[in-house]
């Protein structure tokens, strides 16, 4: 495991104990409405026999769906190491622990080890992470093709909420802290990368956005 500071830790031990709920309620309830339209954006786009990289990738159905569905690999990153238990069992009950690599630990530490994939997820993880530009940065220099992700929108509803689950973090005495990050920032970081916006859809809280390299589409 590789775990780079305390508010890594303490966001790894925050996730764990949601583990086996996150996958029973998508046994129940199937994808939320931001995970739907990230999955019809990338069917739009292509990710046929493309190699996929989640980063916080929880239990794990958001790639292995897309692999059931015509990717050709993924490798899963999580902090929480009982979300990983979870997504290699789920791997190994659907047929894809051949095509699955699960790594414990904080993205940003185990990133040079790590090669490029085709395609790189971010799943509701930017708003997790303090400095959500070197997140953006490094999650880039591993992404060939399309760099998807869904984060909060910064509207003063979302900045309450988050300020809100900020303050019941410190009475619990966790170091992990929520973040609504400005996407107006995002995007321009991500377009120094030479990446431009293909997919957006938007709700109540979250935006979903799909980027794709100017150089090359995923076929």
């Amino acid at each position: 495991m590789s775990v780079c500071c305390p508010h890594a830790v303490s966001a790894g031990k925050f996730f764990s104990r949601f583990a086996r709920f996150y996958r029973w309620r998508f046994n129940k309830m199937g994808f939320e409405p931001p995970q739907k339209a990230l999955i019809q954006g990338l069917t739009t786009l292509g990710f046929q026999d493309a190699t996929l990289l989640e980063i916080g990738c929880g239990v794990g159905h958001l790639h292995q769906t897309l692999l059931e569905r015509g990717a050709k690999s993924a490798i899963g990153i999580d902090l929480a190491a009982s979300m990983l238990r979870e997504a290699k069992i789920w791997a190994e009950q659907r047929g894809l622990k051949e095509k699955t690599r699960y790594l414990e630990g904080d993205f940003i530490n185990l990133a040079p080890e790590l090669s490029k994939a085709d395609i790189t997820l971010l799943d509701k993880v930017v708003c997790c992470y303090p400095d959500a530009k070197l997140l953006v940065g490094s999650s880039m220099a591993k992404t060939k093709h399309l760099y998807a992700l869904v984060y909060p929108r910064n509207r003063w509803y979302t900045r309450l909420a988050v300020g809100f689950a900020a303050v019941m973090m410190r009475l619990f005495r966790s170091n992990f802290r929520p973040y609504v990050h400005d996407p107006i920032q995002i995007e321009a970081w991500i377009a120094e990368y030479g990446f431009k916006k293909q997919f957006a859809a938007q709700g109540l809280i979250w935006l979903t956005q799909i980027y794709q390299s100017s150089s090359r589409a995923v076929v």
